[in-house]
């Protein structure tokens, strides 16, 4: 595991973590168990599991949990339908994408469809704990190569954006240190790494994300970063 999910994973208590409610889709009776128990056993809250696309939707809308740990290759309904559903019916929910594809075109998709964050299933229990936490709390988390890969389609579409509508309101004006945390989440830092930066600390970092999210009306740092990289933040 890398230094970043390492540091960032210090900032989760185990308390925190109880508090988190996931749920578990995969559609191999084994994997989902071996997943949930191990997500169980480092502290979260697994509220349920679910073995296809259709009973995904049911029951997460039943329990409503704060992290979804969604398989893209699941019967009766594809994950991305799956988030797209739920991501549309509560922007709220954080969802993490765990796959056997590592397919540049599966990533994107599922990113475009609402995902916050793409792991291969490769990855240790380790590294999974620590990107359940970190997707709670709001970071985009990705099998390293796969940010790059995201930020690069974002630049990509951002080179062409959509002509703004005639009545399309004025972008809401952003405070000198809400710009500042915006860059340097365009540029990929983590908020451990902003709060560093910035000689702030890490909720303060968190406070000002809220608040630059709430103004954007944007729902997460995935769309966050887009809107930074639209506007040129990345580089500057």
């Amino acid at each position: 595991m890398n230094e970043q999910s390492t540091e960032a994973a210090t900032e989760v208590t185990e308390e925190q973590r109880r508090s988190v409610r996931v749920m578990v889709v995969d559609d191999h009776p084994m994997w989902r168990d071996a997943v949930a128990r191990d997500l169980a056993a480092a502290g979260f809250d697994v509220v349920a599991t679910a073995g296809d696309g259709p009973q995904a939707v049911r029951r997460a809308q039943a329990v409503s949990p704060q992290v979804l740990v969604l398989d893209l290759n699941l019967p009766g309904m594809p994950g991305v339908q799956v988030c797209r559903e739920l991501v549309g019916a509560d922007p709220q929910l954080r969802v993490l994408v765990l796959s056997a594809s590592g397919e540049h075109a599966d990533v994107l998709e599922a990113v475009k469809s609402g995902a916050t964050g793409y792991l291969l299933k490769s990855a240790s229990t380790e590294e999974l704990t620590d990107a359940v936490a970190r997707t709670a709390a709001g970071d985009p988390v990705f099998t390293p190569g796969l940010a790059g890969l995201v930020l690069g389609e974002y630049r990509r579409l951002a080179s062409d954006p959509a002509p703004a509508a005639p009545d399309e309101p004025r972008a809401p004006q952003l405070t000198d240190r809400e710009t500042e945390v915006l860059r340097l989440v365009a540029k990929g830092l983590s908020y451990k790494q902003i709060a560093e930066r910035l000689v702030i600390s890490h909720r303060t970092v968190q406070n000002h994300v809220q608040n630059t999210l709430g103004k954007l009306q944007l729902h997460n740092r995935v769309e966050l970063v887009r809107y930074a990289i639209e506007r040129g933040l990345d580089g500057a």
